[in-house]
């Protein structure tokens, strides 16, 4: 029943509405994602520091929606893609992550105009808190919803599945037996994630940038000893997509399906797990978490997955004509050996664990924003410390269990969790469009740091605490 309303849902409803909702937010914003493409890569000059001592920089925010996104995705979603979709599967991941960075845009700009203050001084926000506070009450039902699919997706279940891909990743590269892993896992996991969002941040402030810019320098040593091979490949991912390769003819809807489905999974645009995220920064206009979060989505479908197709499609472990090439991580690791021998498969293995971890901790905040929401009452410290010893159990049973039904619930729960979030992003794009528009005029009038006025938009019940008396962050150079 898992495999045949998964099936219905990836294959028919999903690539649909993803494709049509990326399509509408591109033209419909006038292809935001170029036009302030730019300006994303900004945030990586900027003096990274907090806006104060209570909240996290537009930096901080970005990267740790980068350590969600990137992740086993980029590696072993990558191949299975390219597995059972061939080439052709990287051309509709492109497509999809080009388009997602206009959703991206709306989903995080939408979170931060709607993002609430909570008693610490901290923010929160998200698809639960837009939906109840830009739809109203009787929308209420709907993001109670959205945060039950939230938690049990990715606070759940998509913590569960990076416990085992860890696990069996440094059983393969070191022999380490699974319960050790998940043991050491759930310690080092338990020590940071009951310190708060802040100390997430501050782990993943210097491991993202690492493992990511590690993963980039093998491919690019790749690339520059298969400088040749690079156009013809290109082309072949292009040709496959429309079925025009020999070898893949007749895979087109394979291609897209694959493209479709491991895009999403791996950038998430559309998901409404990164607008948890994009919240929480303390920035002066909505549209800037906007642009950095649409950055995010890049980097990740657009940079780093193709750098795994790349090494995969440059050697020789793939063969399309053969039924016995390995599947999966496997052929990440059997593709980079064949290009730097054994110590390839070494490093896509720790490359794996460290995306992994990272992962772990942003989905524990997904999750952990879904309980604060869901929980509003005087025992919301208990749920919490709750919440925080089941991620730590899971750290341990993830790591040794046969988890095939978990990944056709994850792959199901996940659908579902995107319908109701482009669906809400559909009812407020008006709201979406006004506070961009808003945005764009102040460019428009030379302003290089436009503000968020909160009292010319009296009108969408927005938290008064987060937006107090038009204040802006100190910082200005950052958004320059």
């Amino acid at each position: 029943m898992l495999s045949l309303l998964t099936d219905l849902l990836w294959s028919k409803i999903l690539i649909a509405v993803l494709i049509g909702i990326g399509i509408w937010f591109t033209l419909a914003t006038r292809f935001v994602q170029f036009r302030y493409f730019g300006n994303m890569f900004g945030i990586l000059t900027a003096k990274h520091h907090e806006a104060d001592g209570k909240h996290l920089s537009s930096f901080q925010a970005l990267i740790l929606s980068v350590a969600g996104r990137v992740g086993g995705g980029n590696i072993a979603g990558v191949a299975v893609a390219i597995t059972i979709g061939g080439p052709g599967a990287i051309f509709w991941m492109w497509v999809v992550g080009l388009m997602g960075m206009a959703t991206s845009f709306v989903e995080c700009m939408l979170a931060q105009t709607y993002k609430a203050a909570e008693k610490d001084g901290t923010f929160r926000g998200g698809p639960a808190f837009y939906i109840e506070r830009g739809l109203g009450k009787n929308w209420k039902w709907l993001s109670v919803l959205y945060s039950i699919l939230l938690l049990a997706t990715f606070g759940i279940a998509f913590t569960t599945l990076q416990s085992y891909s860890v696990a069996t990743s440094l059983e393969d590269a070191f022999g380490i037996q699974p319960y050790y892993s998940g043991i050491g896992m759930a310690l080092i996991v338990g020590l940071i994630i009951f310190g708060g969002v802040k100390r997430i941040a501050q782990v993943a402030e210097v491991l993202v940038p690492v493992m990511a810019g590690g993963y980039l320098l093998i491919a690019l040593i790749v690339l520059a000893m298969n400088l040749e091979a690079i156009p013809d490949t290109l082309l072949m991912i292009v040709k496959s997509a429309f079925g025009l390769e020999p070898a893949f003819g007749g895979g087109i809807g394979a291609a897209i399906l694959m493209g479709v489905k491991r895009g999403l999974f791996s950038n998430e645009a559309g998901l409404g797990s990164a607008p948890n995220v994009a919240a929480v920064a303390y920035i002066p206009h909505p549209a800037n978490q906007g642009i950095v979060q649409a950055f995010s989505v890049f980097i990740d479908t657009i940079v780093l997955c193709t750098c795994t197709a790349l090494i995969i499609l440059l050697g020789s472990a793939y063969d399309p004509s053969s039924t016995d090439t390995v599947q999966g991580v496997a052929l990440t690791q059997a593709s980079l050996a064949t290009h730097m021998g054994d110590y390839g498969r070494m490093f896509v293995s720790i490359a794996l664990l460290l995306f992994g971890f990272s992962t772990i901790l942003y989905n524990y905040y997904l999750g952990e924003n879904s309980v604060s929401y869901l929980t509003k009452s005087d025992n919301h410290g208990f749920y919490m410390n709750a919440f925080r010893v089941i991620i730590i159990c899971l750290c341990c049973t993830g790591a040794i269990l046969d988890l095939g039904t978990v990944f056709a619930f994850a792959d199901l729960s996940m659908g579902l969790l995107a319908l109701v979030n482009l669906f809400a992003l559909a009812l407020l794009f008006k709201v979406a469009k006004r506070v961009m528009t808003d945005f764009d005029d102040q460019r428009k009038q030379g302003k290089k740091m436009p503000t968020f006025e909160a009292n010319r938009f009296v009108d969408l019940n927005l938290d008064q605490e987060s937006w107090p008396n038009n204040e802006q962050p100190n910082n200005e150079k950052n958004y320059q």
